[in-house]
C-alpha cells in the first residue's frame, strides 16, 4: 500500500481514538488542568490499573461526533495540554507509576491564543523533561502523528506505531506546498518522508508495529503494554532513564 493510502486511512473518521483504548486499563480516574492556565480537553491523562499495576495514562483524544471534535478542537492541543501532560508526568514519577502515552493528533494549534501562550515553550520543554523522566515511558501512536505535537508525548523507552498510522516531521500536504509548490505532489511527499510504520521501523525511530490487518488493533495494543510493563518492571530507574537516552542519541546514524 502506497505511504499516502495509509495515511487516508490513519485519518478515517472510524478510526478507532483515544477514548477506545483507554478501556484497555481499569479504574480510570481522570485528572484535568494544568495548574497554570485551565484545562485543554485535547488531551486527556489520569491514574489506572493495567493487569494490577497502577500506571499513568495519557493521549491525544480528536472526540467521535461534531460535538466533541469541537470540544477537543479536532486533537489539537494547546499549550496547557502539554503542560498538563507533563504535571501527570511529573507526578507518575514521584509515585513511580510507568507513563503509558497514546498519540493521535495533525500537530499542535498553530492559533494565535497558542503562541501567545507558550506553545513552543510547552512543547520543548516536554521534550527536556520527558528525556530525564524517572519512570519508564511507552508511546503508541494510533493514528495521525504530526511533527513536535505528537513528538512531545514520544520521548519514551518504547515507541509501537498502528500499522496503518504516520508519524513525521510535516503533513505531507505542508510538505508538498514547500517543496513543489502545488498540491499535486502529496503522495510523491508521503512516499519521501518515510513517514510510514515500516518505514520508521527500519530507521530505527519505533520498535514495534502493531498489526491492523485482520486484527482488532485495539486488543493488540494490550499484548505491547503487558510486554512493556513486564520488561521494564525489574529495570533500574538509572537504566531507564539511560536507556532513554541512547535510543535517541542512535536516530540518524
Amino acid at each position: 500500500m502506497e505511504a499516502f493510502e495509509k495515511i487516508k486511512l490513519a485519518r478515517d473518521k472510524d478510526r478507532p481514538i483515544f477514548s477506545d483504548y483507554i478501556k484497555l486499563f481499569k479504574d480510570f480516574i481522570e485528572l484535568h488542568g494544568d495548574r497554570a492556565f485551565g484545562d485543554d480537553r485535547a488531551i486527556v491523562g489520569g491514574v489506572a490499573w493495567f493487569d494490577k499495576v497502577p500506571v499513568t495514562v495519557i493521549g491525544i483524544d480528536k472526540g467521535k461526533d461534531t460535538r466533541e471534535k469541537l470540544a477537543k478542537n479536532f486533537g489539537m492541543p494547546h499549550p496547557e495540554g502539554y503542560r498538563k501532560a507533563l504535571r501527570l508526568m511529573k507526578q507518575a514519577e514521584k509515585f513511580r507509576r510507568p507513563v503509558i502515552c497514546f498519540v493521535d493528533t495533525s500537530g499542535a494549534y498553530p492559533g494565535l491564543e497558542a503562541e501567545e501562550r507558550g506553545q513552543g515553550e510547552a512543547i520543548a520543554r516536554n521534550l527536556a523533561e520527558m528525556m530525564t523522566l524517572r519512570t519508564p515511558v511507552l508511546s503508541l501512536v494510533i493514528g495521525e502523528g504530526g511533527s513536535g505535537g505528537a513528538l512531545a508525548l514520544a520521548v519514551a523507552n518504547y515507541v509501537a506505531m498502528a500499522e496503518n498510522a504516520f508519524y513525521s516531521v510535516i503533513s505531507p500536504e505542508g510538505c508538498a506546498a514547500i517543496l513543489w509548490k502545488e498540491p499535486g505532489h502529496v503522495a510523491d511527499a508521503a512516499r519521501n518522508l518515510k513517514c510510514t510504520a515500516e518505514d520508521l521501523l527500519k530507521l530505527g525511530v519505533i520498535e514495534n508495529i502493531i498489526p491492523e490487518t485482520g486484527a482488532n488493533v485495539v486488543e493488540e495494543s494490550r499484548k505491547v503494554i503487558g510486554e512493556f510493563l513486564k520488561t521494564f518492571a525489574k529495570v533500574p530507574v538509572d537504566k531507564i532513564v539511560e536507556q532513554r537516552y541512547e535510543r535517541f542519541r542512535k536516530l540518524g546514524y
